[in-house]
């Protein structure tokens, strides 16, 4: 590892514990800053209203740390958005949002999209499809944005068990031996490729991970890889934007979510190498597809699928997003 990051695990790695509630409170009086917590959500009926609910309950009414919880709901065919309002969210349909630009399928669209229905001088994205669901995710991470004024991102970072009862199949659940195997992608695509071609980011526990918060005024000079190359993609972006020391990462804990089926996974993992291969070239993929197999009968069935090839820009070239900072 190399020295910068060592002393970086040093001087940017926190525990939740680490700044109790009361401290950063006093920090967000004194510096009026604004939270706005973001929850992108497609078919997540099951557990987007306890999110919402807990961010309500614990942080914007028992102490008035976040100022708006936005669910962004990407098309769903379940009862998400109804939920979601149920529980207290200002939910807004992906499709409304900048109707001028239609609008693609994936995680990076929803998140990008989201800066022009959110007010905060800080967002922060939380995955809709968390369970046992704790408000530390949220305080944990917009914290150090309230209490240090050069750090402009930070990530969460936790412990994500691996286990049959969220969807998995390994065999060998509740062991030890899956107590932190939940990151499978990360492990097996993101880790590599950030050790080999960004040192620099070598001490991210969780690069891949869905709940990060940053200032407003990072987020708007960042592309948006459209898909699931969105983190990655904002780690790297941001590294050369404001550097190392303005990038921070806090353990909350464990995280406990739904788990994707293998097939899933190397969709996901094709569009991070894409991510990947594009900052390190800013080139083109030769082929954006990625096939995969399937058993159908007493043979193998292949089905291709797209890899996402599009970004959407800085917000701050979106004309209608300048117009309404100056309104």
């Amino acid at each position: 590892m190399l020295e910068e990051v060592e002393r970086w695990l040093a001087d940017r790695s926190w525990s939740v514990a680490d700044r109790p509630l009361h401290r950063v409170l006093a920090a967000k009086r004194a510096t009026g800053r604004t939270v706005s917590v973001v929850l992108p959500a497609l078919n997540e009926e099951a557990t987007v209203g306890d999110i919402v609910g807990v961010v309500r309950r614990e942080l914007m009414l028992r102490v008035p740390l976040v100022d708006e919880v936005v669910v962004v709901d990407s098309g769903s065919s379940d009862h998400t958005s109804e939920v979601a309002a149920a529980a207290g969210a200002t939910v807004v349909h992906r499709d409304t949002i900048l109707p001028r630009l239609p609008a693609v399928p994936g995680k990076g669209e929803v998140l990008w999209r989201s800066l022009l229905v959110t007010r905060g001088d800080i967002v922060c994205f939380v995955d809709a499809d968390l369970r046992e669901f704790s408000a530390d995710f949220v305080s944990g991470i917009v914290g150090p944005l309230l209490t240090e004024p050069d750090v402009h991102l930070v990530k969460a970072m936790y412990d994500r068990p691996l286990t049959v009862s969220d969807g998995d199949t390994a065999g060998t659940a509740g062991t030890a031996g899956t107590a932190g195997q939940g990151g499978r992608v990360t492990e097996l695509m993101a880790r590599p490729l950030l050790n080999m071609h960004w040192p620099q980011l070598a001490g991210f526990v969780q690069p891949l991970g869905g709940e990060y918060a940053a200032r407003r005024s990072l987020l708007e000079r960042l592309p948006f890889p459209v898909g699931y190359g969105v983190e990655l993609g904002m780690l790297v972006d941001a590294l050369h934007l404001v550097g190392l020391d303005a990038l921070a990462q806090v353990d909350v804990g464990v995280r406990r979510h739904r788990h994707q089926d293998g097939q899933a996974l190397g969709r996901m993992a094709a569009a991070i190498y894409r991510t990947a291969q594009l900052r390190l070239a800013r080139g083109h993929l030769i082929r954006p597809a990625l096939t995969q197999f399937e058993r159908i009968g007493a043979g193998f069935e292949p089905r291709t699928h797209s890899v996402d090839t599009e970004e959407r820009p800085p917000m701050t070239e979106i004309a209608e997003y300048r117009s309404r900072r100056v309104a």
